[in-house]
């Protein structure tokens, strides 16, 4: 049987990143979520995870299995995993309003987890079975029931996840001021003429709001739209509740 404590040489970089805390799983998911807050998701490797705490990367597996999937989704869960579940017995809209707007604060403490959040199903992983439920229950006591209440809760999931996931997208890792400096420009390139309303407006939308910005939200947040986002999904819930005879 191996050892989970297993030493791998590290060098004087390393050495001092290196953990003191015999491992555990929740070390090791803490240690993947710093590594992707530095460097994001695409450039995590298990490799250099285990050169950060200083072990071979079987010793890792034997805390987190399933390799480098099972070590994203984990990190996603110590970043939103915790997440308070709204209570189905309170007001239904409120409810719905405060768990947005937790989630929302928990991806920004970590926004380097964006991309993974409603782009890759491994995400899935990182979702606590109880929040579900409690989703679940909150909308069968506003008054959903059958076909209308999964439906519901494909809305709350997707109103959930997919605005702070377009909020904190985050610029190009290649050249990102050379980038931001052209998309600047292509803005300032559009044609009056043939699109007079979004010239008209430009100045106002220009780096707060969607397609129109050069800058992500970990650094210039939404909080308008957001809110506007929140109301338009909740009322649009209540729209959707049977009528009483």
């Amino acid at each position: 049987m191996p050892r989970a404590r297993t030493k791998a040489p590290v060098s004087a970089d390393t050495a001092a990143d290196a953990t003191a805390t015999p491992l555990s799983r929740e070390s090791v998911l803490a240690a993947a979520l710093t590594l992707i807050d530095q460097r994001g998701v695409e450039a995590f490797s298990v490799r250099d995870l285990a050169r950060s705490l200083g072990v071979y990367p079987t010793a890792l597996y034997w805390h987190v299995p399933g390799g480098r999937n099972a070590l994203i989704a984990g990190a996603v869960t110590a970043a939103v995993g915790a997440l308070e579940p709204p209570d189905a017995a309170g007001d239904w809209q409120a409810e719905l309003r405060a768990l947005f707007a937790r989630y929302r604060r928990a991806v920004q403490r970590h926004p380097r987890i964006a991309p993974v959040l409603g782009a890759q199903l491994v995400s899935n992983a990182s979702l606590d079975p109880l929040l579900l439920e409690s989703i679940l229950a909150l909308l069968e006591s506003a008054g959903f029931a059958g076909q209308g209440l999964f439906d519901a809760y494909n809305v709350v999931i997707a109103a959930m996840v997919s605005f702070v996931t377009l909020e904190l997208a985050p610029q190009p890792e290649d050249d990102p001021d050379g980038w931001a400096a052209g998309h600047q420009a292509r803005l300032a390139q559009i044609d009056a003429t043939a699109c007079p309303t979004l010239a008209r407006h430009l100045p106002q939308m220009a780096n707060r709001a969607f397609v129109v910005r050069w800058s992500s939200g970990s650094t210039h947040p939404l909080d308008a739209g957001f809110d506007a986002w929140t109301e338009v999904v909740v009322q649009g819930l209540a729209a959707r509740l049977p009528q009483a005879d």
